[in-house]
């Protein structure tokens, strides 16, 4: 069963989102893990995608989007097929995806926003309901 960590920023930002999931992305694929980035919607996606590209002066995280190249070492996706993507799960939906079991790891990026929050919480209770372990990172600085 997939094991969930929950980030929470200490921003109602939701830039910062995009941003620490460029973080995480950058760390995981460094380290070899295959990540899926699963987008609420397309504005999200190009949003995403642009920050991969530049979020780091001196470097970048290669990436496309799922649907142009689902084997990439990291793919962002909409909608609700990951392919064959089964390491991690960086979540920005507002919902549990339908394929969430597949992934080994999710995280689960949180903002001060309360409609990020709210949908946040939805899924912690779904995720629990179902038994998943869970861990919460509560971040002062990201």
């Amino acid at each position: 069963m997939s094991k969930v960590d929950f980030y929470i920023l200490p921003t109602d930002a939701l830039s910062a989102r995009l941003d620490f999931a460029c973080k995480l992305c950058d760390k995981a694929w460094r380290l070899g893990h295959r990540v899926y980035l699963h987008c609420q919607d397309e504005a999200q996606r190009m949003a995403l995608d642009q920050r991969l590209w530049a979020f780091r002066g001196e470097a970048f995280v290669p990436h496309d989007m799922a649907e142009a190249q689902p084997d990439a070492s990291v793919a962002l996706g909409l909608g609700e097929d990951a392919g064959a993507h089964c390491d991690l799960l960086i979540n920005l939906g507002a919902a549990v995806p339908g394929f969430v079991g597949q992934f080994e790891r999710v995280a689960e990026i949180v903002v001060e926003e309360p409609g990020i929050r709210q949908s946040a919480r939805e899924r912690f209770r779904f995720y629990r309901e179902q038994g998943y372990a869970l861990q919460d990172h509560r971040l002062q600085r990201f």
